[in-house]
C-alpha cells in the first residue's frame, strides 16, 4: 500500500496538471459514472493529502471533493497530450489541456462535500507532512496506550501517513524496540520519532522513493551492493530479515504483528 509521501506527490501532480483548469471527468469502467458526472466540466481548484487520503477540490469554491484512498491495488497513471483509449479497468479519467490522469483499482473513490471531508479529517491522526499537524495529539494517545509503538505508528487515527516501511525504519533509526508499549515510550523518544518522520517523509516526497540510511551507511560509503527490491530505496531493516544489520552486524529479525511483517535489530533496538 502506498505510504503518505506518495499521496502528497499525487496531490502536487494533480495541481501541476490540472490546477485552475476545467477538466473532463469520465469513468470508462463505469463504476464511478455518477461521481464522474458530478465533477465533469468543473475547475480543479485545489488538491491536498491527509495521510493516505487524497482530497481534490472541484468547483469555484472547491466544495465538491474527490476522495481517493488507493489501498493495496490502487494506482494513478499520468500522461501528456491526448488521452489514449482506456486500457484495463479505469475507474476515473480526468482530462485537460495538458494531459490526462487515469485511476485504477482504488479502495475508495467518491465525491464528498466539505462536511463529509471534515468528518474524514477528524478521524485521522497527525500527518508528518502537513504544516498544520499537531504531534501532541498523537503523543497523548500514545502515552496512555498499552499497545506497542509499532502498532500505534500504523494506526492512521494516531499518526496518518506512515506505513510498514517508515514504521520499521524510524524505530530503527531512533533505537526503539517495536514492541515497547506506548505508555513506556519517553516523551523525548516520541519527539525524536516525530521529527525524524517529518524529515524522512519529506525526503520521500522529493525523491519519490524511501531512503532511510544515513550517509555513512550508503552502499558507496560501505562498499556494499545497492539494495534490489521492488520498493526501491536504501533501508536498515525493512525486508532485510536474516541479513546482517548495517550498523552492528546482528541478524535482522522479523515477526508478524497485527497482520503485518515487523522488522528490527535486536541489538540496535534492545528493550
Amino acid at each position: 500500500m502506498p505510504e503518505g509521501h506518495t499521496i502528497h506527490r499525487l496531490a502536487a501532480e494533480h495541481l501541476r496538471m490540472f490546477g485552475g483548469l476545467r477538466v473532463c471527468a469520465s469513468s470508462p469502467q463505469g463504476r464511478f459514472a455518477e461521481g464522474a458526472r458530478l465533477l465533469d466540466g468543473l475547475m480543479l481548484r485545489d488538491a491536498d493529502a491527509h495521510g493516505k487520503h487524497l482530497l481534490v477540490g472541484f468547483g469555484e469554491d472547491g466544495d465538491r471533493v474527490l476522495h481517493v484512498h488507493l489501498g493495496i491495488y490502487g494506482k494513478y497513471t499520468f500522461g501528456t497530450g491526448p488521452a489514449p483509449a482506456p486500457v484495463g479497468a479505469v475507474r476515473l479519467r480526468l482530462t485537460g489541456a495538458a494531459g490526462y490522469a487515469d485511476l485504477r483499482g482504488p479502495n475508495a473513490c467518491e465525491v464528498l462535500d466539505r462536511g463529509e471531508v471534515k468528518v474524514l479529517r477528524d478521524r485521522l491522526g497527525a500527518d508528518p507532512l502537513r504544516a498544520d499537524a499537531d504531534p501532541e495529539l498523537a503523543w497523548r494517545r500514545i502515552a496512555r496506550s498499552r499497545t506497542s509503538v509499532a502498532v500505534l505508528l500504523m494506526d492512521q487515527s494516531v499518526v496518518a501517513g506512515p506505513g510498514n516501511i517508515y514504521r520499521a525504519e524510524v524505530l530503527f533509526r531512533q533505537g526503539v524496540h517495536p514492541l515497547v508499549q506506548g505508555s513506556a515510550l519517553g516523551r523525548g523518544q516520541w519527539s525524536a520519532i516525530w521529527d525524524d518522520l517529518v524529515v524522512l517523509m519529506a525526503d520521500g516526497v522529493r525523491a519519490e522513493r524511501i531512503d532511510t540510511v544515513r550517509p555513512e551507511h550508503t552502499p558507496e560509503a560501505m562498499g556494499r551492493p545497492p539494495r534490489v527490491d521492488e520498493h526501491g530505496g536504501e533501508v536498515y531493516v525493512y525486508r532485510r530479515a536474516g541479513l546482517p544489520c548495517l550498523v552492528c552486524g546482528s541478524e535482522v529479525r522479523t515477526e508478524v504483528v497485527a497482520g503485518r511483517n515487523l522488522f528490527w535489530c535486536p541489538v540496535c533496538q534492545a528493550v
